[in-house]
């Protein structure tokens, strides 16, 4: 329905901004009344005989409704602002699949990228350092294999894939659990610029001024799975939303992955979990660009000049596993790099064929 016409689409909005109205009595009242335009205008008794609460029966004529519709459509003047309602063509198709699909989604960015293979990368608000690392190694490995990164744009994991996919670089996509006009945590309005500059998008689908609330995050995690191809938790309590995310997922038909973590981190007893419940563990990026073999969007790379291959090839942290297996704490000690840069290094040299992880060792195979 790219054909919209503007009275319908300023019912849709409408319909969407009223009180007590869900993805389910959305849908319910198109069934009935054919469109939203006449929904809106159906008389009180038609709402009451299909079970509409009064909340929203009250609300369609309330200035706060009028002023949230005008506001939005005033919103998508902008370049980057659209508005996207659930049967448009270019609709993200996975989404459009599940159950209780959002019936208006407002993108900020490039929303083609909706449609592109992605991989979620969720896990703890209070993630450790290694697990920090971990995300933004995976998510810059799994950018540069050819997938779009979505995530949440919450502190810990998710800001960490977010920047791990830009410094690919790549494309990420944040959901968020408030409107557009509210950054939620305000300190990311400089990662979400860097999000949409960089070809990527943010997406909501609440209304513009929506302030951050605790039932809106379950409804932004199904989002996050249901775009999504597979999501991987880096780092989850017990309690953590992250594992919403994940049963979501299961219940979406997706593909979940969880990274394992010392028996007596409480940070990986989430993870722990979804493996018990039949998860795939990951222990290399390569066990998911495996799992998903074909579904990658990339152009072809050039093909590396036979002096570059050479010197890829003769990487420091390369010689040392010529040597003997190493496990990745003897990598940092003696190559003295840090970290994530020793991570980033292995998940590339994986993707190229130069090693590869058995039982937690990093061998080097011959290429």
């Amino acid at each position: 329905m790219d054909n919209c016409s503007p009275a319908e689409l300023e019912a849709r909005l409408r319909l969407h901004s009223l009180p007590d109205i869900g993805p389910q009595r959305f849908y319910k009242l198109l069934r009935v009344f054919g469109n939203a335009s006449s929904a809106m205008s159906a008389p009180a008794a038609a709402w009451q005989a299909i079970g509409m609460p009064h909340s929203s029966i009250e609300a369609r004529r309330s200035d706060v409704v009028r002023e949230q519709v005008l506001q939005a459509l005033r919103w998508t003047e902008h370049e980057q602002h659209q508005v996207i309602l659930h049967d448009m063509a270019h609709y993200p198709a996975l989404l459009q699949e599940t159950a209780g699909a959002p019936p208006v989604l407002f993108v900020q960015g490039d929303p083609a990228i909706l449609d592109q293979p992605q991989i979620a990368i969720v896990g703890s608000r209070k993630a450790t350092r290694p697990g920090l690392d971990t995300a933004r190694s995976f998510a810059h490995s799994l950018a540069k294999g050819g997938f779009t990164v979505t995530s949440g744009l919450a502190l810990g994991v998710d800001a960490a894939a977010h920047q791990g996919a830009l410094e690919a670089p790549g494309l990420t996509i944040a959901v968020v659990g408030t409107g557009l006009h509210n950054v939620y945590p305000a300190r990311h309005r400089g990662l979400l610029r860097d999000i949409v500059d960089n070809g990527g998008a943010v997406v909501s689908e609440l209304a513009l001024n929506s302030a951050p609330h605790a039932s809106h995050f379950p409804r932004r995690n199904r989002i996050i799975s249901g775009l999504s191809l597979g999501v991987l938790v880096v780092e989850a309590s017990p309690s953590s939303g992250s594992l919403i995310t994940a049963r979501l997922a299961a219940e979406q038909g997706r593909e979940v992955y969880a990274i394992p973590g010392s028996i007596h981190a409480p940070s990986a007893r989430g993870c722990h979990q979804l493996i018990r419940d039949g998860a795939t563990l990951i222990e290399t990026v390569g066990d998911i660009l495996e799992s998903l073999q074909g579904w990658q969007h990339r152009a072809p790379d050039p093909k590396p000049e036979p002096v570059q291959q050479a010197l890829a090839l003769q990487h420091p942290l390369l010689e040392l596993l010529k040597i003997r297996p190493l496990e990745i704490d003897e990598l940092v000690e003696l190559s003295e790099l840090p970290l994530q840069e020793v991570l980033l290094l292995l998940t590339d040299f994986e993707i190229e064929g130069a090693v590869c992880n058995e039982g937690g060792l990093w061998l080097y195979r011959k290429v």
